[in-house]
């Protein structure tokens, strides 16, 4: 995934939270909505409209850029509606005392986290000033410093950001790039599969949306996402530090490395279900809905070896 330094899309800022995305809400409920932070169906802003039709853009807003007040109301709200999923990897927060909990809310103006046990207010709070300070830092205002703690978890965020952000341009033109890679994929793999999917006017793969926008986080484990991620990242290193075709063939023996893995692996998964794709849906809703409820169903490995294969196959190709 290259840089991109264009105008950020308007969807929800919590995109920063990637160990937190299994909401309690269903996503049948609003499947266009997104975030990593693991809340999907917070009300969306008044400047925002959602769009009849899934293939149009999520949101259209009345602003080119949100002002920061906006910014502010719509991350402490997706902050206090973060799932637990990550104490089982930070048992040091979980245990934090109730006294510095409150004095972390405080220090960042959180508010209605009554309901809230000592651990989520203190992860809630942590996630309001590193994403606030995001907010402010890109694209162009600068840099409004967050706790002296989370210096590192920002800056970290920082870098993960210059690799995916654009996802979030205005124009969708990072996106739409990757929704056609997907398609080219699937369509030089199984012929059947996508003149299906022309059939059904969802050639354009609209209906993975998610799974480009948040890298897959919503559909694995916390475990499977870091394996995944860890992967991509690998085969970008790979690709800085000058390793081609032939050395990566004496390394792996298998695919080269590419900055496009991550799409390899959600055309893979996509092709893992063309037998009920092709046999029992007659619309792009209902594969949609399909894709919305893997969450939990994916085996990482084997997503891994099938998206690698694909790479051999297609990689020159695409």
């Amino acid at each position: 995934m290259e840089e991109d330094t264009g105008e950020l899309n308007c969807l929800d800022p919590c995109i920063a939270e990637s160990e937190s995305s299994d909401s309690e809400s269903s996503d049948e409920d609003d499947p266009g909505r997104i975030s990593m932070s693991g809340e999907e169906n917070c009300d969306p802003d008044p400047k925002f409209t959602r769009t009849t039709s899934f293939k149009a853009d999520f949101f259209k807003s009345s602003k080119t850029s949100e002002d920061f007040a906006t910014w502010q109301r719509i991350i402490r709200l997706d902050a206090i509606r973060a799932n637990t999923e990550w104490i089982l990897f930070s048992r040091n927060q979980a245990e934090i005392s109730r006294e510095r909990a409150l004095q972390c809310a405080e220090s960042v103006g959180l508010r209605d986290y009554d309901h809230l046990d000592p651990s989520m207010i203190y992860h809630a709070s942590r996630l309001v000033g590193l994403l606030e300070a995001y907010a402010v830092y890109d694209p162009e205002i600068g840099y409004c410093q967050v706790m002296e703690e989370d210096d590192e978890a920002f800056w970290c965020f920082v870098g993960f950001m210059r690799k995916a952000r654009h996802n979030f341009r205005l124009d969708e033109v990072g996106i739409r790039r990757q929704l056609k890679i997907v398609s080219q994929i699937i369509k030089r793999k199984d012929s059947h599969l996508y003149k299906h999917l022309q059939k059904l006017q969802a050639e354009d793969c609209f209906f993975v949306y998610r799974m480009v926008v948040v890298l897959f986080r919503r559909e694995l484990t916390f475990e499977q996402t870091v394996c995944l991620w860890e992967v991509m990242w690998a085969d970008q290193a790979a690709i800085r530090a000058g390793i081609g075709r032939s050395t990566w063939a004496k390394i792996r023996l298998r695919a080269p490395p590419t900055d496009d893995l991550l799409l390899y692996a959600i055309a893979a998964c996509v092709l893992q279900r063309r037998k009920l794709i092709i046999e029992k849906y007659s619309s792009m809703d209902e594969i949609l809905r399909e894709c919305n409820s893997m969450a939990g169903q994916l085996d990482v490995w084997r997503l891994l070896d099938d998206a690698h294969d694909l790479v051999v196959n297609f990689h020159d190709k695409i």
